[in-house]
C-alpha cells in the first residue's frame, strides 16, 4: 500500500509546482495528474501510471484543477459503490462544491450537480424513486423488446444494404438505441434523426447542448403529459401510475435519466462490440466457429471497453480508507469502471479471454446498479447477430489506425466504424434476417407443385398457376393462384408449399 496522502481538498496545499523545464511540467498543483487537456490525450496510459505511483486509489485533478480521488482498483470500486453509509451520490457534501472551486459554468457540472432522482437521492427518498423505476422496468416483455430489436435492426441494416459501403456508428450503432428507447417509453413516433443528433449534441456539450437538451426534454413533457390523462402498457404510464406517486417533474426527470443512460451506453456498446468482431480476427473467428456466442461477445466488451470509462461522483460522508488512501470527510471519488477491469489483480493478461466471467464493473453495483441492464445487453446481443446474419461478409474499410475516438472523462466513443460488404436486397423487416438473395423469377415449366419436365422445342409452355415469390425490392407484390390444398394431397407437394413459405 502507498504511504497515506494528504487530503485533496485542502486549499492549503504546500507542495510547489513543477518548475519549467522539469519532465512534470503541465502537472496540475502539488505534482498531481490531470484527466483533461493535453496530458489526457490517452487516460489509458494514464490510469495505469497512476495505478503505478499510487496503487488502487489515486489523487488527480478535474477541469479547472479541482482535486478529486479516482478508483482505479477492482475490489476497491465495489467497496465504494457497497458503501453507501460512508459514501453518497449526493454532491452537496462536496467540499470543493462547498467552497466554491466549483464554479456554475464547470464543465462536468451537468454531470456533477445534485437532481431530484434516484441516483443522487439516498435513504428513503431513494427507496421511493428507485422503486418506480425498477418497477416499471420489469413490466417490459423481453420477447417482444426482442421482436422489437429485431425489427428495427432489419430496418436501419435495409437503409444501407443494397450500397455495398456503410458507418455502423452513425447509421446503426447511434440510432438502434433510440429506436429501441423510444419504443420502451411509449413514443415511438419520437425517434427519427432529429432525437438522435438532440441526444447526442446534449451529451457532448457543444454550444447547441442546451437547445438540444430542451428538445429532447419537450417530447418527454408531451409524452408524460399523455400518459398522466390516458395510461398505456408502456414504461411511462408504469412510471406515472406506481404507488410511488411521483410529480410530473419526476416522471419527466426520471424519464432523462433512463434515456440518456441508457442511449449513450448502449450506442458506445453497440459500436465496441462491432469494431472487436471487425479488427480482432480471433474474436470473429470463435463468433463463426461456434466457439463464443454473441452474448458471451458482448460480455468480452463490456470488460474489455466499459461503455462509461468512469462515474461521476461518489462523495465521502465521514472520514475512511480507501486502497491505502486516507480519504476525509467531503473528498470526492470517481468511480472508474474502465480502469477497474484492467486491474492486474483480477485480470493478469489484459487481453485475457474472460468468456462467462460477468464480475466486470461496466453496469455498476451497490444501491445504485444499472437497472436497465438487460435492456442494453438484449439491444447488443440482437442487434449484433442479426446485423451479422445479414452482412455476413462485412469488412472494415479502412486501416484498423484510421479509426478515432472522442474521449473524455466519461467515456470513449467511437466516432466512425466505416465498413464494406457485398451489395444485399432489402428484407421484410417483420421476418427473421437471413443473408440469402431474393430468388429470381423462374420460367413457368420450373413453377409447379409436382414434377414437371420441360416444354418440348417449339411447343408453347402450358402455363401453372404459381406460388408467390418474395417481390424485388421497391416491385410490385406478387400474388399466387395456387387453390388450397386438398386433404389428400401429396407430401410433395405439401413440402413445396412449405418451401414457397404458403
Amino acid at each position: 500500500m502507498t504511504p497515506e496522502s494528504p487530503s485533496l481538498t485542502g486549499t492549503h496545499d504546500p507542495a510547489p509546482g513543477p518548475p519549467p523545464g522539469c519532465p512534470a511540467h503541465g502537472l496540475g498543483p502539488g505534482g498531481l495528474h490531470r484527466l483533461y487537456g493535453a496530458e489526457a490525450e490517452d487516460l489509458g496510459d494514464l490510469y495505469e501510471r497512476l495505478r503505478e505511483r499510487y496503487g488502487p486509489v489515486a489523487p488527480v485533478l478535474l477541469h479547472d484543477d479541482v482535486p478529486m480521488w479516482v478508483v482505479l482498483g477492482h475490489a476497491e470500486n465495489l467497496q465504494l459503490v457497497r458503501s453507501p453509509s460512508q459514501y453518497t451520490r449526493d454532491s452537496r457534501v462536496w467540499t470543493p462544491l462547498l467552497e466554491g472551486m466549483v464554479k456554475p459554468d464547470h464543465p462536468l457540472m451537468p454531470h456533477i450537480a445534485w437532481q431530484p432522482i434516484c441516483s443522487h437521492a439516498e435513504g428513503d427518498e431513494h427507496q421511493r424513486l428507485r422503486a418506480a423505476v425498477t418497477a416499471a422496468m420489469a413490466t417490459i416483455d423481453h420477447r417482444g423488446l426482442r421482436r422489437h430489436i429485431g425489427r428495427y435492426t432489419q430496418g436501419l441494416v435495409n437503409g444501407f444494404c443494397e450500397q455495398g459501403r456503410a458507418d455502423l456508428v452513425s447509421q446503426f450503432a447511434e440510432h438502434l438505441p433510440m429506436a429501441v428507447m423510444c419504443e420502451i417509453l411509449g413514443m415511438p413516433e419520437e425517434y427519427n434523426d432529429r432525437m438522435v443528433q438532440a441526444a447526442r449534441d446534449a451529451l457532448k456539450g457543444t454550444e447547441t447542448a442546451i437547445e438540444s437538451h430542451a428538445y429532447v426534454m419537450d417530447a418527454l413533457s408531451r409524452l408524460t403529459t399523455r400518459r398522466r390523462a390516458r395510461p398505456e402498457d408502456d414504461f411511462t404510464s408504469h412510471l406515472v401510475t406506481h404507488p410511488a406517486g411521483l410529480s410530473d417533474d419526476e416522471v419527466r426527470e426520471h424519464l432523462r435519466l433512463v434515456l440518456f443512460a441508457a442511449y449513450e451506453a448502449t450506442a458506445n456498446l453497440l459500436a465496441n462490440a462491432l469494431r472487436m468482431v471487425l479488427t480482432e480476427p480471433g474474436f470473429r473467428a470463435q463468433l463463426n466457429g461456434g466457439q463464443m456466442t454473441v452474448p458471451e461477445a458482448i460480455e468480452q466488451s463490456l470488460w474489455d471497453e466499459p461503455p462509461f470509462s468512469t462515474v461521476l461522483g461518489y462523495y465521502a460522508k465521514q472520514d475512511a480508507e480507501l486502497g491505502g488512501q486516507r480519504i476525509r470527510k467531503g473528498d470526492g471519488l470517481l468511480f472508474a469502471p474502465a480502469p477497474g477491469n484492467a486491474d492486474p489483480r483480477v485480470r493478469p493478461e489484459p487481453r485475457a479471454n474472460m468468456m462467462g466471467n460477468r464480475s466486470h464493473l461496466a453496469f455498476g453495483g451497490g444501491p445504485h446498479e444499472c437497472p436497465g441492464q438487460d435492456i442494453g445487453r438484449a439491444v447488443a446481443d440482437v442487434g449484433v447477430d442479426a446485423l451479422l446474419t445479414r452482412l455476413p461478409d462485412v469488412q472494415l474499410a479502412c486501416a484498423e489506425s484510421e479509426l478515432a475516438w472522442r474521449s473524455s472523462i466519461a467515456s470513449r466513443h467511437l466516432v466512425a466504424l466505416p465498413v464494406r460488404f457485398d451489395p444485399k436486397p432489402q428484407q421484410d423487416v417483420k421476418l427473421a434476417p437471413s443473408s440469402s438473395p431474393v430468388p429470381p423469377p423462374r420460367g413457368t415449366w420450373q413453377q409447379t407443385g409436382a414434377l414437371r419436365t420441360p416444354p418440348a422445342p417449339g411447343a408453347e409452355p402450358r402455363p401453372l398457376p404459381r406460388p408467390p415469390y418474395p417481390p424485388a425490392a421497391g416491385g410490385p407484390p406478387v400474388t399466387s393462384q395456387v387453390p388450397e390444398p386438398s386433404p389428400r394431397e401429396s407430401v410433395w407437394r405439401r413440402m413445396l408449399r412449405w418451401w414457397w413459405g404458403e
